[in-house]
């Protein structure tokens, strides 16, 4: 599994919130323009307008991953894919905190009452890289909300997210080495072809941490904001997002995401595959319609 339970390091795992707020907007049910939609118990979905917030709920352990919610993750992701309606995906933390990475003791099923997981998990043995967005890309754009550790595979997920935020006082980080354990959720293939070679080799290699605004320098992260404020910012984000066309957006993010490692040549032909369909479609034509006669355009993923 990529990561490692680092709650003893990210400062012990006393109760730090409730699931109810991430990035210290409320956002618990019946809030304006909310609603929970399911989940697991260490992971809620939660509407809000066209996004679909997923918030890591395990607060008491810094939101260490746990099978419940790994597959309340990968339950996310493939409903934000079938569902028209969603237009973009938030993922936060419960209580100020990311992920504090992968805790080994839950996933082993140490005192942890929930075989209905591991059945899921067994009928499906590629389940957790999913959950953890090694093995899975979500059409829908992906922004990462985040607050306090983002830390070991905390930091691995991160690295599947599209557009991410967080507060000035977050911390991210690769450990696995520190513990003589590998980052195996992909940061050795991933974080280079994100970051400068030099900073992802520091970074994979030393296992210290890093603060948001030396994250943000390197380019792992986009956006530093004041501490309690990512969530917000990522749902602003959202909103930009949800008010473009549908079928553009995820035709966009494809043609990045296929075309990263062709040759520049293989690249552009890729992209006219992936672009030229969208300019006959019924949200194109309403785009210019709506440019034209000055109103905000009605998109229907037409």
């Amino acid at each position: 599994m990529g990561g490692i339970d680092t709650t003893d390091e990210a400062g012990g795992t006393g109760k730090v919130g409730g699931a109810g707020k991430a990035g210290g907007t409320d956002r618990s049910a019946g809030a304006d323009g909310v609603g929970d939609t399911g989940g697991t118990e260490h992971l809620t979905m939660t509407r809000v307008g066209a996004t679909l917030v997923l918030t890591l709920n395990r607060p008491e352990a810094k939101n260490a991953l746990s099978l419940p919610m790994l597959v309340g993750l990968y339950d996310g992701w493939v409903a934000a894919d079938e569902d028209d309606a969603v237009r973009s995906i938030v993922l936060t933390g419960a209580g100020g905190a990311f992920c504090a990475g992968m805790d080994l003791k839950a996933l082993a099923g140490d005192g942890m009452a929930g075989e209905q997981y591991r059945e899921r998990l067994r009928a499906d043995p590629d389940l957790h890289w999913k959950a953890m967005l090694r093995h899975h890309r979500p059409r829908k754009p992906v922004i990462a909300a985040v607050e306090g550790h983002c830390v070991a595979g905390g930091t691995e997920i991160l690295q599947g997210t599209d557009i991410r935020v967080a507060g000035e006082g977050a911390t991210f980080g690769l450990y696995e080495v520190r513990r003589g354990l590998f980052p195996i959720g992909g940061s050795t293939v991933r974080l280079a072809r994100q970051i400068p070679r030099t900073h992802a080799l520091e970074m994979l290699l030393t296992g210290r941490p890093y603060p948001a605004p030396e994250a943000a320098r390197i380019g792992l992260i986009g956006h530093v904001v004041p501490d309690g404020t990512a969530l917000d910012k990522a749902l602003e984000i959202a909103e930009r997002i949800n008010a473009c066309g549908p079928l553009a957006v995820e035709a966009v993010k494809a043609s990045v995401h296929e075309t990263a490692e062709m040759t520049e040549a293989d690249g552009l032909q890729a992209e006219l595959a992936r672009g030229w369909p969208v300019f006959d479609t019924a949200d194109a034509k309403e785009g210019a319609r709506a440019f034209a006669e000055k109103r905000p355009p009605v998109y229907k993923r037409a």
